[in-house]
């Protein structure tokens, strides 16, 4: 496809935290509910996948789309995560209360991701968790735009204000 400019516009790489996203949805459904004995069973979609993706293909074409998770529980958003054709990184915690495999895995896959493929100019970082704020610093010292995406309630400031641009879920997929 020719741009006037004459260059192909930049990629964007799009990385889900994908529990964080869906659980922070699930306690503002209902407060204190997804708790450990809620967390490890079969759960119900939340997320609209659709909303976001278009979201982040308004920064460019999507290059990279991977989501970070322990999918036995995330089953039922099995149609949406296929139509969007995203590459599920299968995570199984350690222990019961393991925490923090997606955030490390997301951040080295980050990394690694912008220093192999020079063409990314955007990131998209689907979390609200304070953890990315290192990650935000290496991704914004490569020379590329980072884009945050978390819902109100759960979402830490300073990881919003770390990002070049931050989008609250509801206000992304609230109708026009």
């Amino acid at each position: 496809m020719n741009h006037p400019s004459g260059a192909e516009p930049r990629s964007v790489a799009l990385y889900w935290d994908f529990e964080n996203l869906h659980a922070s949805l699930a306690e503002a459904r209902e407060p204190g509910v997804y708790g450990p004995g809620n967390r490890f069973k079969l759960q119900e979609p939340l997320v609209e996948v659709d909303t976001v993706v278009k979201l982040a293909a308004t920064f460019g074409p999507i290059a990279i789309h991977r989501a970070f998770c322990n999918w036995q529980f995330f089953a039922r958003y099995r149609e949406a995560l296929m139509q969007n054709a995203i590459d599920l990184v299968q995570l199984f915690p350690p222990g019961g209360a393991a925490k923090n495999g997606a955030d490390i895995r997301l951040c080295l896959d980050a990394m690694e991701d912008i220093g192999r493929f020079p063409h990314i100019g955007t990131v998209v970082i689907v979390s609200g968790d304070s953890d990315y704020m290192p990650v935000a610093q290496k991704i914004k010292a490569a020379g590329r735009r980072l884009v945050g995406v978390g819902t109100r309630a759960a979402t830490n400031k300073h990881w919003a204000g770390s990002c070049d641009e931050f989008r609250y879920y509801e206000d992304i997929v609230a109708p026009a």
